[in-house]
């Protein structure tokens, strides 16, 4: 921890301030204290607390380095951009023009996602629990109001956010299980005793509430939603200012959206020559669009259960595992399972996603994967999303850096608050996944490639959605103009590719991110200034362990040996 008194300081208060705007974060990224309570989503909440992390973020500015060692001057660095981030993110409050359903994008959407995630550890959790949900009527109404004040000053959303959304509520409300039931209760509660107020409560505050949402959403608010060639930001008030806040943030560079734009384009036809290549060895084709093709439409290439899906994310977690200590330092990190996506969020998840630890230890890292509809799945791809979900991605990554405790708190618990950094390493994850010979065949490598081309497509797509002024239908061919049949420029379905576009239309510039990965400077292994990243391709990443960022901490890969 640092030394220096007012920086340690700020660094507490920056801590508790991000995480009382935000709990549901606070409680997937595992940080205890805050799983009885909810957000408030109105305006006046969030302009009170930009200009309490404001404050943070000009004090913290403010110190002289001359005061600061080496390692105080990092933790300076990185707590001016995180506390300056998310002030922008408050003050320019996007999300009130895109209502949807996405985990990352909408406040309900983080409500399903996180709330159920809760370490319910002893009774006093319990009750916090049970707090947390009374809790969600209100918070659950507060959304629909901010909604209409943003429709009312001409920040309206996009009618197929709010369709996503509808369908959401809906699937919660008729679904067969509900999924506030989801946490297991410890032993010294009367299980069915609390399952009933769990129930009830549910019943009479929360569902209620949704179905209010629901109404407002369907009356108020599809009627003024934006049509399918209006979906980006630009054509909202403050739009085009406060997608370029995001693009700095999820990138920490200051590109602009169209050189991020043209970097997406020129990792495409980077990727051409080795589409050639391994599509060759592997398929037999001679040319790149036959090569798509093939791997988009041939039956063999597609699951045939769920339990296949589980299956090759399994193994591919656990040769990874058996693995790690040979290329990393032997990190005594929290364990890594898999789990399903509800099937009520097949409609608005990714493929996939991942849940960090708790800190206490009574929650392990998951995998979480999407396994509904397991024939419109690619067999090819999920070796690299369980690399660079699980081992050696996010959760070593991620769980490695809550160990570091000699660090601030604020740099051992990160996600998407610095997405260059975590998908930038699960990004270069799949590729040093082959490295270190993970693959369990060729095949399995063009999920690899397929990955590479979809990153490179989401800067495209996001910056000509939010940027550009794409339409919806456009955005899914990813490229400047529609391609012919059989030449889009990645292997993406249909269906999935209105399923991405519709997630990146919502987390505006976080996909971005996804294609950036972090590059240490030349004479240090963290980058010069402890935000030096950039979006080189998305094939370049640091041949490092994963906390050598200024981020986290410094540490050395050690020598592969085979």
């Amino acid at each position: 921890m640092t030394g220096h008194p007012l920086l340690a300081e700020l660094c507490e208060q920056f801590f508790s301030a991000a995480h009382s705007t935000d709990p549901f974060n606070a409680t997937m990224l595992g940080v205890g204290g805050f799983d009885d309570q909810v957000p408030d989503p109105n305006r006046e909440a969030a302009s009170q607390a930009a200009q309490r992390i404001g404050t943070i973020e000009r004090a913290a500015r403010a110190i002289d380095e001359a005061e600061l060692s080496a390692d105080e001057q990092i933790d300076r660095e990185v707590l001016v951009s995180l506390s300056g981030a998310a002030r922008a993110d408050l003050e320019h409050g996007s999300w009130e023009a895109n209502a949807s359903a996405d985990g990352y994008g909408s406040p309900q959407g983080e409500a399903f996602m996180a709330v159920p995630t809760a370490s319910l550890d002893d009774a006093a959790a319990v009750e916090g629990y049970l707090r947390r949900l009374g809790a969600l009527g209100g918070f659950f109404d507060s959304v629909g109001e901010r909604y209409r004040q943003a429709a009312a000053d001409g920040r309206r959303p996009t009618a197929v956010g709010v369709r996503q959304a509808l369908d959401q509520l809906a699937g919660h409300l008729a679904g067969p299980t509900d999924v506030f039931q989801r946490p297991q209760l410890p032993a010294d509660v009367p299980t069915e005793a609390t399952r009933a107020r769990i129930a009830d409560t549910v019943r009479d505050v929360v569902h209620p509430a949704m179905q209010r949402l629901a109404a407002a959403l369907q009356d108020e608010l599809a009627p003024v939603a934006r049509p399918d060639d209006e979906v980006g930001l630009c054509f909202v008030p403050g739009g085009p200012d406060a997608y370029l806040a995001v693009v700095r943030r999820h990138t920490t560079t200051d590109l602009t959206p169209a050189q991020v734009h043209d970097i997406g384009h020129t990792v495409l036809a980077d990727l051409r020559d080795e589409w050639l290549s391994l599509g060759a060895q592997v398929l037999g084709t001679t040319d790149v669009p036959s090569t798509l093709q093939r791997l988009r439409e041939d039956p063999a290439l597609r699951f045939g259960s769920q339990g296949e899906i589980l299956e090759v994310v399994t193994h591919a977690l656990e040769r990874a595992e058996q693995a790690r200590d040979l290329w990393f330092p032997s990190y005594d990190i929290a364990d890594c399972t898999i789990e399903e996506i509800d099937p009520v969020e097949a409609g608005n998840a990714a493929l996939a996603h991942y849940r960090p630890p708790s800190a206490d230890g009574s929650r392990p890292g998951a995998h979480c994967v999407l396994t509904v509809d397991p024939h419109e799945r690619f067999t090819y791809e999920y070796e690299a999303l369980a690399f660079h979900e699980s081992t050696p991605g996010h959760h070593l990554q991620i769980a490695s850096a809550q160990t570091l405790t000699h660090l601030p708190a604020y740099r051992r618990f990160l996600d998407a608050e610095v997405c260059a950094y975590v998908e930038g390493w699960g990004l270069y994850s799949e590729r040093l996944a082959d490295e270190m010979g993970l693959y369990s065949s060729p095949v399995q490598r063009l999920g690899m490639l397929s990955f590479d081309a979809l990153r490179a497509c989401r800067l495209v797509v996001d910056t000509g959605m939010h940027h550009l002024g794409w339409s919806r239908q456009r955005s899914t061919s990813c490229g400047p103009t529609p391609p012919p049949p059989g030449t889009t420029s990645s292997t993406r379905s249909t269906g999935t590719s209105h399923g991405r576009v519709r997630r990146w239309r919502t987390w505006s510039a976080g996909a971005r991110s996804c294609g950036c990965a972090p590059t240490p400077s030349a004479d240090s292994e963290r980058p010069s200034t402890s935000v030096g990243f950039t979006a080189l391709s998305c094939r370049t990443g640091p041949s490092r362990s994963p906390c050598s960022n200024a981020w986290s901490t410094p540490g050395s890969t050690r020598p592969p040996q085979r």
